[in-house]
Formats: structure tokens, sequence, C-alpha cells
């Protein structure tokens, strides 16, 4: 009995070692001007004080792609720190990532950095920063990827690792999509210079997760950090839509998932959650929504917090 007892006290605490980390998302700091992007220090400092005392690990980015890389279990308490955009706002948060002893991942877009934007470090700015974190790269112009051909987003991104290089003397090992938006086109253009490539995409990072698709969480405003870091991560096949429709109509979804769930809820930009049946891991959803956006999210989800997204952006160029 007690040799038993042991055995099962041992899979439940490999169970809580091992899991899914995340990867969160920030932008300004201190700036209520634009609430949309923006996170308080009051609320980020709460947002650090919840990470300490849940006993979370703060964790260099490289970190988490190493262990992707190795093919190490993920600890469910690692969580990955991200800064988009490079706005000098991040000066005013500063001082907590260093009282925390949290490293981060900036990405910067170079352009308004090179050409001084007043919202905008400066290179002398981030190269101090780059003695708490790691700079990454957010694109040169901060442009819409969809709408560029082939060669504008090879052009761009060769400008911005100009700039990178020229400043700070070393060359970028992640780039994070400009507005979160990407394609299947965009994605192979920028794996091929070899970076860790970041989405926006609501959930977690598993072990299975592509070091060239890592799902981040953004928290802006009266972020709810705890019920992000509930997020799991849900290994989905996606079947149907491939790309955004060219007519503008979502008619159907269809994907498989686990077959031990017979439930689950579809997420819709603009239209909400709804039920959806799952049979033998295969959902098909006639839907026929008018797709409004130029960036549409869908999300499926099941019990226990466990979520997949895939973004759907309209763009100029074929994908396939």
């Amino acid at each position: 009995m007690l040799h038993k007892l042991l055995l099962l006290t041992n899979f439940i605490f490999l169970f809580r070692l091992f899991g899914d980390a995340h990867i969160l998302l920030y932008h300004r700091f201190g700036d209520p001007r634009y609430p949309t992007t923006n996170t308080s220090l009051e609320q980020l400092q709460k947002d650090f004080v919840y990470l300490q005392k849940h006993h979370y690990k703060v964790i260099p980015l490289q970190r988490l792609v190493k262990a992707l890389q190795n093919r190490e279990p993920l600890d469910p308490k690692w969580v990955v720190i991200t800064i988009d955009d490079g706005f000098k706002s991040l000066l005013k948060a500063l001082p907590l990532f260093q009282k925390f002893h949290y490293p981060f991942t900036l990405f910067i877009s170079t352009k308004p950095i090179q050409n001084r934007y007043p919202d905008f470090l400066r290179w002398k700015d981030i190269k101090e920063i780059a003695k708490f974190g790691e700079i990454g790269l957010h694109s040169h112009t901060h442009p819409h990827l969809t709408d560029l051909s082939n060669e504008e987003i090879v052009k761009d991104t060769k400008k911005a690792l100009k700039l990178y290089k020229k400043h700070l003397h070393t060359l970028p090992k992640s780039y994070a999509y400009p507005y979160g938006e990407y394609d299947k086109r965009v994605k192979g253009l920028l794996q091929s210079f070899h970076f860790v490539l970041c989405n926006q995409n609501l959930g977690a990072v598993s072990k299975k997760s592509s070091i060239y698709d890592l799902n981040r969480i953004a928290l802006v405003g009266k972020s709810n950090l705890p019920q992000a870091l509930h997020l799991k991560y849900l290994p989905t096949q996606w079947i149907e839509p491939r790309t955004y429709p060219k007519d503008g109509i979502l008619k159907e979804v269809a994907l498989k998932i686990d077959p031990k769930y017979t439930n689950a809820q579809l997420y819709v930009t603009d239209y909400g959650w709804r039920r959806v049946k799952v049979k033998n891991g295969y959902i098909k959803e006639n839907l026929h929504l008018k797709l409004t956006k130029r960036r549409v999210r869908v999300i499926i989800k099941v019990k226990h917090s466990k979520i997949n997204t895939k973004i759907l952006v309209r763009s100029r160029y074929g994908t396939e």
C-alpha cells in the first residue's frame, strides 16, 4: 500500500513539475495617453508581486527556446516577459525589472529609433537596456507584413538588421511580428533569417510548440495575470480555414483535437464564443460569417482552459 502511495505521489509531483510555460507581452508603461497598449506602473508592480508570491520563475526567452530545441520538459512555473516596439516609457519601468531581477526581451522597430521619434528610445538607451535584457527585432518600419511583397519584406528586414548591427554590434536572435500579423508566406520568409518568431496569439507554450511560432499573451490596462497564466496549450490540427477567405466570408471552421473531448467552445473576432460539438476528435462548424476586420482570430477552447488560436490576416498576396 505504501509503495502504491509513493508511486501516486511521484506521479502527481511530475505532473505538476512539467507542463506549459507562458510568454507575456507588454507595450507601454505609465503612459495613459494610449490605454489600449499601456500598463500602469502600479499594475506592473502588482503583476510582478503576483509572480513572486506564487513562485513563478521569470526566465530569458532564449532559455525557453533552448528547452524547446533540446526537447526538455517545460516547467509550468516558467514565465518569459517580452516588450514590443521600443517606447521610451520602458525607462519608467526599468527600475521595477531591476528590483525584481526579471529578465525580458525588448523587440525594437529600428526606423522610429534611428529617426529619433519623440516617443521612442534612443540607441544609447537600448545599449543600456541590453545589460538587463535581450534585444530582439520588430521590423524596420513596423509595417503590415502581409501587405508587403516578398522583396519588400526582405528589404525591410535587412535594413533593420543593418541598423541593429551598426549600433549594437551584434545580430538579433528573435523577431516579433508587427501587429501580431503573419501568414504562411510571411512566416517562411522570416524563418529563412533564422529568427525565433513570436506571435500575439492567445495561448501557452508547450513542448510541442515551434520556436518559429511562439504564443504570447498581451497584458494591457487592468490585465488579469492569474487568468492568463491559467491557459494551457491545446494541440490542434487546423483544416479550415487555411487563409483569410477571398470573399471575406468565413464559411466554416474544421479542425481536429484530442478525441477525449466531446464539447468545446469556438471564438471568432466580432462574433464571440459559441459551443460546438466534438465527434471523434473532429469539429466542423458551418458559420457563413462576414469578416469586417483585416485581422481575425479563431480560437478553440476546451475544459481546463486549454486553447489554440489561428490568426487570419487579409493579404494582397497569396499564402499557399
